[in-house]
Order: structure tokens, then C-alpha cells, then sequence
């Protein structure tokens, strides 16, 4: 499957931000405190500035009552999204390895 077919998914910290942080009202700092995590990461992932970590999808499952392959499937779509303007810049820098042995 090509990922240029795909919609551009939105950042983890998006998604944290417009369907749990607005909705109940919370702020960053309340936020990290349930969490237990600093507020400046918490802040760097609201503001797409950090990915989700799987620790931190396990503490976003946990507080949020959602599945952590949620929150880990969010941020693989969008690294790949991201990565696909590389694309072509990678494939020129990396030499195929299969094929080329002799068995």
C-alpha cells in the first residue's frame, strides 16, 4: 500500500488535545499530574513537537480508558506520513542488500 494515497493523519498530541484535553476541560499541567509525567512533555506533545513513547501511550490508555495500540498505531501513521517526503532521498542513499549476495 503507498502511503501517498493515504490522508494525512493527525499528531498523537492532536488527537490527545481535541478529543480528551478540550472536551473535559483540562490543561496541560492538570494533565501531567494525572499522568505523572513532567508538564514540558506533555506540552511538546500537545504542541507535535514529541512523539508518543509506548510508556506514554500505556499512561494515556490507562487515564484515558482507551487501548494503548491506539495511541502506538496514531504515531506510526504519522512518522510514516512524515517520512514519505524522504522517501526517494532514502531509497538513493541505501544500497539493496537482496540480490546482491551470492548464496
Amino acid at each position: 500500500m503507498s502511503l501517498g494515497r493515504m490522508f494525512n493523519p493527525p499528531h498523537p498530541g492532536e488527537v490527545l488535545k481535541g478529543l480528551y484535553l478540550e472536551p473535559l476541560e483540562l490543561s496541560i499541567t492538570q494533565t501531567a499530574k494525572y499522568l505523572s509525567v513532567s508538564r514540558v512533555a506533555l506540552s511538546e506533545i500537545v504542541n507535535k513537537r514529541r512523539g508518543i513513547s509506548p510508556e506514554m501511550s500505556v499512561r494515556l490508555a490507562e487515564a484515558f480508558d482507551t487501548e494503548v495500540e491506539m495511541w502506538l498505531n496514531l504515531q506510526i501513521k504519522y512518522d510514516l506520513w512524515q517520512i514519505e517526503s524522504r522517501k526517494a532521498e532514502i531509497k538513493r542513499q541505501v544500497h539493496r542488500i537482496v540480490g546482491t549476495l551470492n548464496p
